[in-house]
């Protein structure tokens, strides 16, 4: 295991808990300000929200990319020594600073083996600050092969971390023999800003009915709805598996509603038009005020949920009111509750994922009941104050015991 830098010094206005603390924010896989949208950018987003909202200073402290998607060993090696001399400047540039302009903990978002985090160990050490990671995972099946390096480097941040806060339910059962003790572990749940989502479905009834007088819809028609991304792998994955069951659904009236744009639309959208002909709508991407609104109009979110860590599409329909019917898979029951938020058929049994999509279509009581405990449950446990509330806590936390203590 790699050994930690236990630091001998602190700065005095960093030994001590600030409620108004500067933050070193980076996020090693995709910046928040990133051109292209995807989950991890819009969490990447939240996170610095919830430090904002806080009251702490989150600084964006880099846009390099530590990404290597392809399990290139000469490409993870370029990035290595450009980490490295990126980490060397900003040393530099905020040693530079006034001691009260210096930032009190850097704070990570997403570290696995095709992200390392090859800037933050380095800058916290060389200033003395706590070092914290929100969201990591440590693969011990990548060890010696096309990602070693990055494998290696994911793990040396872990293993620096003086918190780490889990964001699944499973994950810290492959963190803990990789990090350093003592570290502090926080299990934080994904969360969304539920405020746009619940003002959308207050004025649930006049979006339905300007999305009905859209499509040329009746009153009584469900309008299922599903939102990813449309890039290879899992996505499209979740997509071929909907298209699979579309055509069990032979009750009721209803349309499907699909939010989500990427490299691979021309080719989901004629599956999905070949397995429902005349009930699919492609939304294309959409802005977040519009998004709401399309979740407040709809009635049930719909997604298999392939190899997802979680989902925030999922978390956000729920924050509209909508019941969640998914893939019983990975982090999706930590944030869908089974017959109270949604319906968690067995992950990959299309014949189940359809009968509990036709359930709803059919039950609209039911859909009803779900969907307002959903919006209760997010509010409750996945908002933007209570991720607020427990990024403070652990900031405080680690800044009063000091780096690597």
């Amino acid at each position: 295991m790699p050994s930690r830098t236990v630091c001998k010094w602190r700065h005095p206005t960093q030994a001590e808990p600030r409620p108004d603390m500067r933050v070193a924010f980076y996020a090693p896989m995709k910046p928040p300000d990133h051109p292209i949208p995807s989950g991890d950018r819009h969490l990447a987003r939240l996170m610095m929200k919830a430090l904002q909202r806080a009251g702490h200073h989150p600084e964006l402290m880099s846009r390099f990319v530590s990404r290597d998607g392809a399990g290139d060993p000469a490409r993870q090696a370029r990035l290595q020594a450009l980490g490295g001399r990126l980490a060397d400047r900003l040393i530099r540039r905020l040693v530079a600073r006034p001691p009260e302009e210096r930032p009190g903990a850097w704070f990570t978002y997403h570290v696995y083996h095709k992200a390392p985090d090859w800037l933050g160990p380095r800058v916290a050490d060389a200033l003395a600050i706590p070092y914290l990671i929100a969201e990591a995972s440590s693969a011990p099946k990548r060890a010696g092969g096309p990602w070693d390096i990055g494998y290696r480097g994911a793990n040396a941040a872990i293993a620096e971390a003086d918190a780490i806060l889990t964001l699944n339910s499973d994950d810290w059962d492959c963190l803990q023999p990789v990090a350093t003790p003592p570290v502090l572990h926080r299990r934080m749940f994904p969360f969304v800003d539920s405020g746009p989502f619940a003002a959308a479905a207050a004025r649930r009834g006049n979006l339905r009915e300007g999305l009905a007088a859209t499509g040329g819809w009746g009153p009584g028609t469900v309008l299922l709805l599903a939102v990813g991304m449309m890039r290879a792998g899992a996505k499209q994955e979740s997509y071929a598996r909907l298209a699979e069951a579309l055509p069990s659904l032979r009750d009721g009236d209803w349309r499907l509603l699909v939010a989500g744009d990427g490299p691979r639309r021309t080719e989901i959208e004629a599956l999905l038009e070949e397995a429902a002909p005349g009930r699919v709508q492609m939304l294309g991407a959409l802005e977040a005020n519009r998004l709401a609104e399309i979740y407040a109009a709809s009635d049930v979110l719909v997604w298999p949920a392939v190899d997802e860590a979680f989902g925030i599409a999922l978390l956000e329909a729920q924050a509209a009111g909508l019941p969640v019917v998914a893939g019983r898979q990975r982090g999706v029951p930590d944030i869908v509750a089974p017959g109270v938020t949604g319906l968690l058929p067995k992950a990959g049994d299309t014949v189940a994922f359809a009968a509990a999509v036709q359930r709803l279509i059919n039950e609209s009581e039911l859909r009803a009941q779900l969907g307002a405990s959903a919006a209760r449950r997010v509010q409750e446990k996945f908002d933007l104050p209570t991720a607020a509330a427990m990024l403070d806590s652990t900031l405080q936390t680690v800044a009063a015991v000091g780096r690597g203590a």
